[in-house]
């Protein structure tokens, strides 16, 4: 899957969003929002987060999910690798899991993935990577709607 492709997908669970405005999990998933994505916070401790529901686990979102961006350290992958994988057998949902800057999978996770026809994209900003396929202007820390 080529990265015009991923962005042809409309729904993305942000696993590891974050409430604080200065934050790259919150500002991130907050520009695709206003992009006009169906974004859907996926952190055990927020009620709630850009106007939507937040989740504990990837596993509780009763709607259909296409994207799982992940904000999480990369010694956390493989479980939400194993997460991604079960909901994929379950629902037949996910296509794609993107790891933002810094974050890379471990081979095993890469290899599970790839074997479940889940494309992966890691250490790559996909607010950088839309801005600059579709020349929109991306937001910054502690930048709100406008």
């Amino acid at each position: 899957m080529d990265l015009l492709e991923v962005f042809k997908l409309r729904t993305i669970a942000v696993v590891g969003a974050s409430r604080d405005p200065s934050k790259w999990a919150h500002v991130v998933p907050l520009y695709l929002k206003k992009a006009g994505y169906r974004v859907i916070p996926v952190n055990p401790s927020a009620g709630e987060i850009w106007g939507e529901k937040a989740f504990r686990s990837l596993l509780e979102i009763p709607d259909e999910v296409e994207v799982v961006q992940v904000f999480r350290p990369s010694e956390e992958v493989p479980k939400i690798v194993d997460e991604v994988i079960k909901r994929k057998r379950e629902r037949g949902d996910v296509k794609v899991v993107w790891l933002q800057l810094g974050i890379r999978a471990p081979e095993e996770s890469k290899q599970r993935l790839k074997e479940e026809g889940i494309a992966l994209f890691e250490d790559m900003c996909m607010m950088e990577t839309h801005s600059r396929l579709f020349g929109l202007k991306p937001l910054a820390p502690g930048e709100s709607s406008s």
